[in-house]
């Protein structure tokens, strides 16, 4: 009975708190010159007819959609920069935490959910592409999408692309600020290694180039994660040249096939030693209900070189020259993102991806191949648990020719690969939660001893809460809580992110639980 009114008064404080939040920042808005239409199309409480439709489309992981998860006490839709300007004046102001959601994949939901009361900044409106050819360059907001970046480069060349992630849906605010890595790391780095310019709200409210932002802060938002120290407004991005058709292969190896383990274990030796024009991913899992490996290429030229290229330096793989295909570069994103590659281009515009279920996700470094007894045990452990699957992403290249420090995103040279861990289930409840994440941290826990340690390093675009959290931004607890995740992310880099931390939000205002930490007061 005490339980009953006591959640009753939680709900009947919190509703208070909504309607004194949603007042405040009406008064903040109007003094700031937005007309009673304007705060209408830009502020939605929960009250609001449109809450709850604008709060699911952009939620990507229903593990965040529960009753029990906490809703924002206010969404924000801003068309112009200038209104994201007055919405952090006014947040500020009130002391309003904001989550900034672009194209809500972050993995933990930190983009639209918060231990404390909340509003979520959605960049959804904003995101307008410029495209330069004659320059080989394009400006692009945070709220598109990279589908719809690669749709408008394709309406205008067909020998440029953007060397971005194989997702369409993807929100470009928070991949690139994220480090941002797709199918030609090896030939052209990161996203981030692509950027030229960037435009950012910061806590003050101004909206900053990069010569008014300067180098520190321009250096910290491509890798070290926008939303720690302002609201990344657009990117200004060098797109790349391709030839017109680029060759693509998939091979399947059942793990039931003895051999399957040899060959895997060989891809370890040679697949961050190719050419720089080829990636060549491994993917572990269920393929029609039958367990196997895999192995997902592209190539930036004709089939001919690639089958060549493979027989020659991995022909344990046993390539046949049928099995490679040439095809637009477009028309090779739809393959990476396992549709058909008979969809039309215009369906790259589609911001919702197809799928709504709960899934968790995790990262590690591989810096020597792993054992063949190490491999049977993982292959093994997906096996066993029937809905997780695991993605080898080739290192080397490009990747190994960067330093470490150019950008706030650390794994260079020294890394062979890359593992993605996903765990997708159908499932709802708590109980088929927890077996979920069970089997994919005890996944992890088995390959403690074959991946990179001290720190074990992570990705920071795979966000994953388990390698650390912030439980708040305001006492000196926050660096030391930082500094835990901090460096799995970002190794020494973290130090001089910190640092920029410090200077331009030296208050903590852009906080979130895996934000950058200011230094101790």
């Amino acid at each position: 009975m005490i339980l009953h009114l006591l959640l009753l008064l939680f709900s009947h404080l919190d509703s208070i708190s909504n309607a004194a939040s949603s007042d405040d920042f009406s008064t903040c808005l109007s003094t700031s010159n937005f007309t009673r239409e304007e705060i209408q199309t830009l502020l939605y409480p929960p009250n609001a007819q449109n809450y709850t439709s604008i709060l699911l489309q952009n939620l990507r992981n229903s593990r965040f959609n529960t009753s029990q998860t906490r809703k924002p006490t206010l969404i924000f839709t801003p068309f112009l920069e200038s209104q994201v300007q007055v919405i952090v004046k006014c947040a500020n102001k009130n002391r309003l935490q904001l989550k900034i959601r672009s194209g809500g994949h972050d993995y933990e939901g930190l983009s639209y959910t918060s231990r404390v009361p909340f509003a979520i900044l959605d960049m959804n409106n904003l995101r307008s592409i410029n495209i330069n050819i004659d320059d080989q360059t394009a400006w692009v907001q945070s709220g598109a999408t990279l589908g719809e970046i690669y749709f408008r480069i394709s309406e205008k060349s067909k020998v440029h692309a953007f060397p971005g992630g194989v997702c369409p849906t993807l929100g470009v605010g928070g991949h690139i600020s994220g480090g941002g890595y797709g199918n030609m790391i090896r030939k052209y780095g990161l996203t981030v290694d692509n950027v030229v310019d960037a435009k950012i709200v910061d806590a003050k409210g101004r909206i900053l180039d990069r010569k008014g932002m300067g180098e520190d802060l321009f250096w910290a938002i491509r890798g070290g994660g926008g939303a720690s120290f302002g609201v990344v407004l657009s990117y200004k991005i060098k797109l790349v040249p391709i030839p017109p058709q680029v060759t693509v292969f998939q091979v399947f190896k059942s793990l039931e096939d003895n051999a399957t383990t040899d060959i895997v274990h060989r891809w370890q030796y040679v697949a961050d030693k190719f050419d720089k024009e080829l990636f060549l991913r491994v993917n572990l899992g269920l393929y029609n209900k039958t367990a196997g490996a895999l192995f997902v290429a592209m190539y930036l030229g004709d089939a001919n070189k690639l089958f060549s290229l493979v027989e020659k330096q991995f022909p344990e793989l046993g390539l046949k020259k049928e099995d490679c295909e040439e095809m637009g570069w477009i028309k090779s994103v739809f393959l990476w993102a396992e549709l058909p590659v008979e969809t039309p281009d215009a369906d790259l515009l589609i911001r919702k991806p197809p799928v709504f279920q709960p899934f968790k996700i995790k990262s590690d470094y591989v810096k020597r191949p792993i054992s063949k007894e190490g491999l049977r045990g993982l292959f093994s452990r997906v096996v066993k648990s029937g809905n997780i699957s695991v993605k080898f992403n080739p290192y080397g290249g490009r990747m190994s020719e960067i330093a470490g420090s150019a950008t706030p995103f650390p794994h260079r040279a020294g890394n062979i690969y890359k593992i993605q861990y996903f765990s997708f289930w159908a499932e709802s409840g708590a109980a088929a939660e927890k077996k979920n994440l069970d089997d994919i941290r005890e996944i992890y826990d088995y390959m403690a001893p074959f991946v990179s340690q001290n720190p074990r390093a992570a990705f920071l675009n795979y966000r994953d809460i388990d390698v650390g959290n912030s439980t708040t931004g305001g006492d000196n607890n926050a660096y030391d809580e930082g500094k835990v995740y901090g460096e799995k992310y970002f190794k020494t880099n973290f130090n001089r992110l910190v640092q920029v931390k410090t200077k331009v939000d030296p208050d903590n205002f852009f906080w979130y639980e895996q934000s950058i930490p200011t230094l101790k007061k």
